[in-house]
């Protein structure tokens, strides 16, 4: 274990508890820290999952921005466009999601899916008018056939339920270190 790497921090929804103090064994000490990344995932000390989700959607939207000019562009479909953003953007932005209660977020995370589907879609002429203009968010829903990003979500969710409900109860089993039942 490298000492200089090494830190901690105390997870409780007590504001008190998170308080940074150093933890010191023989002659290594220790630093307390908010929070880290274990895994890709934040822990935070407070085990808030809001700042997991800005980071998600942080890296979302790197790999929209570098991906932009693809989906831009005229040469390419908007079926396979819309699969580029399922298969490679949609991925970033749901890692770990299963654990997420995402009630207070589901206006970002839609904000955001919109945006990379407005960029698919690209703009609608009038037909009476004939100004360009941004796709509305039921237009969107029309055109984009698979389940919006918070229906996804919720799915996910749902399915790791039913997983860890089967691995529940009397079932469950712990193997030893040498890897019987």
């Amino acid at each position: 274990m490298n000492a200089d790497k090494t830190k901690y921090t105390v997870i409780s929804r007590d504001q008190n508890a998170g308080r940074i103090h150093s933890i010191k064994t023989y002659n290594s000490s220790f630093q307390g820290v908010e929070e880290f990344r274990y895994l890709g995932t934040t822990v935070t000390h407070q085990n808030s999952i809001q700042e997991e989700i800005k980071t998600r959607l942080k890296s979302g939207k790197a790999c929209y921005h570098s991906l932009r000019n693809i989906l831009s562009s005229r040469l390419l479909s908007k079926n396979l466009k819309t699969k580029i953003y399922r298969t490679i953007i949609l991925p970033v932005v749901l890692y770990g999601c299963e654990t997420w209660s995402t009630m207070r977020e589901e206006r970002r995370l839609r904000e955001f899916e919109n945006r990379v589907l407005r960029r698919i879609f690209g703009p609608r002429r009038e037909e009476v008018t004939g100004e360009w203009r941004k796709l509305h968010n039921e237009e969107l829903n029309d055109l984009y056939s698979s389940p919006n990003i918070v229906r996804v979500i919720k799915s996910r969710r749902m399915r790791w339920e039913e997983h860890v409900a089967r691995m529940g109860g009397e079932e469950r089993r712990i193997q030893d270190i040498g890897g019987e039942t």
